[in-house]
């Protein structure tokens, strides 16, 4: 019988797995309200990952060092400080919340603007590689990798659309911060022996991309080039999600070398997507998560995943059993994924 590890990488290579390997994604609150849901589905369905998606301890073990500047507790209902100074007011439970007041919201804070050094400096990894031995599970590092949206939360995102307009020098310093700490942060993953490591932007309105694809590649394409080098070099996979409509960066993403590519589908033409770029970069899921997870009816679920499978499965590979479950998401509409990709 196909171990998890050995599926997962089959459908990476487009090698004819047994099945399309599963995993679940969770937002926190369905750990923190409906944990026993959460188990017993996992139980049924088991996913192939060993990842930090599911708030559920199966991710590599690592611990990164307490930032300085955080505070507070993330996903219930108030204020907390990020690593990197950034507070992110939530409004409902179980959710990530935004940020309202942004530290750079003045570039005059700029000079002054540390990265939090301190997560890796404090670090501990030494449990990770005997982690990975002891599984047979994919083991998919997460990473706080995100260079849009950290500048985002540090500027804030109506200023930082207006920096990439004007293109103050400052911007360039910013950017060039993120992007270095952030390369530290893979450079200590790629040193262990996990089977890929992930980093993600969200980068896709519902229509569109929120930039035009010729500043995409200027300003942000040479970042994911080096992320996605630093890994490959290492032996490793590369995982990257990005939420919305993100059609007109696809083929960048598979130039550039990414393996397996989680993205909003029923946003774009699926069809489409798939005569164009099946076969060419592994699609890490999705089902609909704006409509049919969260309204539908289970035989709705069915034929989300029936129009993902015509459109991306060739039965070679190239295709991961993905969703995400959302805090207003039956538990029946997840089952019925799962149970659909069987």
């Amino acid at each position: 019988m196909m171990t998890s590890r050995e599926r997962v990488r089959r459908a990476l290579r487009f090698e004819s797995p047994d099945r399309a390997p599963r995993e679940l994604w969770a937002l926190p609150g369905i750990a923190m309200f409906r944990r026993d849901e959460m188990d017993a589905l996992l139980a049924r369905y088991p996913s192939d990952f060993a990842s930090p998606a599911v708030a559920h301890g199966t991710g590599p073990d690592v611990r990164y060092g307490t930032g300085y500047r955080s505070r507070g507790t993330p996903a219930v209902v108030g204020t907390y400080v990020d690593e990197w100074g950034c507070p992110f007011t939530v409004a409902e439970p179980g959710v990530i919340g935004e940020v309202k007041a942004p530290p750079l919201a003045d570039w005059s804070a700029l000079a002054q603007l540390r990265p939090p050094d301190e997560m890796l400096e404090l670090a501990d990894f030494s449990r990770v590689d005997a982690g990975c031995a002891a599984t047979d599970k994919y083991v998919l590092a997460g990473t706080t990798v995100r260079p849009f949206e950290r500048m985002q939360f540090l500027r804030g995102s109506e200023a930082l659309f207006m920096d990439l307009a004007w293109g103050p020098a400052e911007l360039l310093r910013l950017r060039d911060l993120v992007h270095e700490f952030f390369l530290r942060e893979i450079e200590c993953w790629v040193h262990t022996d996990v089977d890929a490591i992930s980093f993600m932007d969200d980068w896709g309105s519902q229509r569109g991309l929120l930039i035009s694809p010729k500043m995409w590649r200027e300003f942000f394409r040479p970042l994911y080039v080096e992320y996605v080098d630093l890994i490959h070099g290492a032996g490793k996979q590369v995982f990257f999600h990005s939420d919305g409509h993100i059609f007109d960066v696809i083929p960048d993403l598979i130039e550039i070398g990414v393996d397996a590519l989680n993205s909003q589908l029923f946003c774009m033409d699926i069809e489409e997507i798939g005569r164009r770029f099946r076969g060419r970069i592994t699609f890490w899921g999705e089902i609909d998560r704006q409509q049919v997870l969260p309204f539908g009816a289970p035989a709705d679920v069915t034929a989300a995943v029936r129009r993902v499978r015509a459109a991306l499965d060739d039965d070679r590979g190239g295709v991961i059993a993905q969703c995400e479950w959302g805090n207003d998401v039956p538990a029946e509409n997840v089952a019925a994924v799962f149970e659909a990709w069987l």
